[in-house]
């Protein structure tokens, strides 16, 4: 207690808050309730791979907040519990432990070495509600007591017991000098504490406890995961195209006819009013920045974003996705992964950027190598993926279907030969299956639209200057040069238009903007499954190109992309002679 009073009052500097507890206990929730920052939170283990800093208010004074990886354990047998090591290492003012009120046992190892270090500490004891529903009564006073320092008990996706978090920090207290020369002397003690304030009250099965079971054996499992992923792509793209009829398409043709008279009326240059609104006056074929460019996104990509991110959000939350890693675990070594790769996969299906960072939680390099590799290759993000059923869904599912179809088996015959191919280990990791839990809406709808507003802020300006571009390589010429050069690969080999070799290069900028592009080609379904996977595999979009360079370094990014576009036009070419 003096230390932290000698720190508010002296200290010119911002306070240090570092918030650190197991995976999977609500910390990046508790993070986003104080300081306002939009984090993402996922109900699976390894969603917070690099650390997150944010600011808050306390006492009339500016704090620093910084929400380092989940751990274990401060022993460094991992890259991530290196990474919290260091973060550590560097000095708090105080700690927010967060641990889960459902795992009081596993969770004190970390609590018990964070308390050795003598920093000021407040323990916040989340789950509470799942705890009291699952019959654990935690006597808080004792447990305070037991370990020498403030415990809150919180639920943070309600915000319970944020608020008494907060005003606690001005009692963080420096805990008792102990130390233990052995993890058995560590395990003893958490045995002695949670038999002085925890008792377990028998209760009987709920029906998540039932489906819990029924999720994680594969005669039930596998045919339970395929039924999830075929309702969750019909719900999406059943809803996307419902609120294109009824709310976007009607929006957008009055929306043309204003712009358009507008242009028209206050504009006398021809090639501005080209740029500007296109020379045709239907949507998806005008290039035009204030039709197409604002179209694609808000008119077709937007409409089935939002019940991706709903859907995606939904099973996070409720805690289905681990037991889909469990499920798929023995596929997955088949092609030199592990079931937790299913992680960086699910956040590819929403951004390629923080699932290529995410390839961290995997323990060696050719793991690594492969789970960005594959997964760029051939998981379209969200906006993409809108875009595929936005361009491909009014010609039927089974269209949509053929893209993924063929996504997925370049992902098994290319990770297939990689494993084959490739040196190195894969070894197991230990992946913690947490209890289904009923998502929060306030929280579910405040995730996706976090995430819905990204990708407007991202993709509305990139889409601009995708059709600033095109307008330049169709004014110019470029673009029947550019086709003419590439028409023995683009029109030849893959039996596409070869105005469509344009669209591509576009693609490097932006996947969705490359698709986007293919829709003034007055392409056949066919046509599209095709320019659709060649564009999904043969090269990623420069964001996602920058971070490979981070992790792989500039050889293995060469290596990968060198791989991709083989496989690309390998794909593509088949899928000509398949169809055709």
């Amino acid at each position: 207690m003096p230390r932290l009073k000698y720190v508010l009052k002296e200290k010119k500097s911002a306070l240090k808050i570092l918030l650190m507890g197991n995976p999977n206990v609500g910390k990046s929730v508790i993070f986003s309730h104080l300081t306002g920052i939009g984090v993402i939170s996922a109900n699976y283990p390894g969603t917070t791979v690099e650390y997150t800093e944010g600011t808050m208010k306390l006492g009339g004074r500016m704090a620093t907040l910084v929400d380092a990886p989940g751990v274990y354990s401060l022993d460094p047998s991992s890259r991530v519990e290196e990474v919290c090591g260091k973060i550590f290492s560097l000095g708090a003012d105080v700690v927010v432990n967060v641990i889960d009120a459902t795992n009081l046992e596993r969770n004190l190892n970390l609590t018990l070495q964070i308390l050795e270090k003598g920093v000021p500490t407040v323990v916040a004891l989340n789950l509470w509600d799942v705890a009291v529903k699952k019959g654990i009564e935690i006597d808080v006073a004792a447990l305070e007591s037991e370990l020498g320092v403030p415990v809150v008990p919180t639920v943070a996706v309600s915000g319970q017991g944020i608020r008494d978090l907060v005003q606690s920090l001005d009692r963080a207290q420096t805990p008792p000098a102990i130390h233990f020369d052995s993890p058995d002397q560590r395990w003893a003690r958490i045995g002695e504490i949670a038999a002085r304030t925890q008792k377990v009250m028998h209760r009987h099965p709920s029906i998540f406890d039932h489906l819990e079971d029924i999720s994680l054996k594969p005669l039930t499992g596998i045919p339970l995961a395929l039924l999830v992923l075929y309702l969750c792509f019909s719900l999406v793209i059943e809803t996307g195209e419902m609120i294109i009829i009824h709310i976007t398409d009607p929006i957008f043709s009055a929306y043309s006819d204003l712009i358009t008279d507008l242009v028209n009326g206050q504009i006398s240059s021809p090639l501005l009013r080209e740029i500007l609104i296109g020379d045709t006056p239907e949507l998806l074929k005008s290039f035009g920045i204030l039709t197409t460019g604002l179209y694609i996104p808000l008119g077709v990509v937007l409409p089935f974003l939002i019940p991706f991110y709903l859907v995606l959000g939904f099973m996070e939350d409720i805690g289905y996705l681990p037991r889909l890693s469990i499920i798929l675990d023995a596929f997955m070594h088949r092609i030199g992964l592990h079931g937790a790769a299913i992680l960086p996969c699910v956040l590819g299906m929403g951004c390629s950027v923080p699932a290529v960072i995410s390839v961290r939680i995997l323990e060696s390099p050719k793991q690594r190598y492969l789970a960005a590799t594959l997964m760029t290759m051939a998981i379209p993000c969200a906006s993409q993926t809108a875009m595929i059923f936005g361009m491909l869904a009014p010609f039927g599912l089974r269209y949509v279907l053929a893209v993924y179809l063929s996504l997925f088996l370049a992902f098994v015959a290319t990770g297939f030969l990689l494993h084959k191919v490739i040196g190195g280990e894969s070894p197991e990791i230990f992946l913690e299956i947490p209890p289904y839990r009923m998502p929060n809406m306030s929280a579910l709808f405040k995730k996706t639209f976090i995430r819905v507003r990204e990708f407007l802020k991202e993709a509305v300006p990139y889409i601009g200057f995708g059709m600033l571009l095109m307008n330049f390589f169709y004014l110019s010429g470029l673009m029947h040069q550019i086709g003419l050069i590439m028409r023995p690969v683009v029109s030849g080999f893959l039996g596409l238009p070869s105005d469509a070799a344009t669209a591509l290069i576009i693609g490097f900028l932006r996947k969705d903007v490359g698709i986007g592009m293919f829709a003034p080609l007055d392409m056949t379904a066919k046509q599209l499954v095709i320019a659709s996977v060649v564009l999904a595999m043969y090269f990623p979009c420069v964001a996602t190109f920058m971070v490979m360079l981070r992790e792989l370094g500039v050889s293995g990014t060469l290596k990968s992309v060198a791989l991709r576009l083989v496989a690309a036009l390998l794909v593509g070419g088949g899928l000509h002679l398949l169809l055709a």
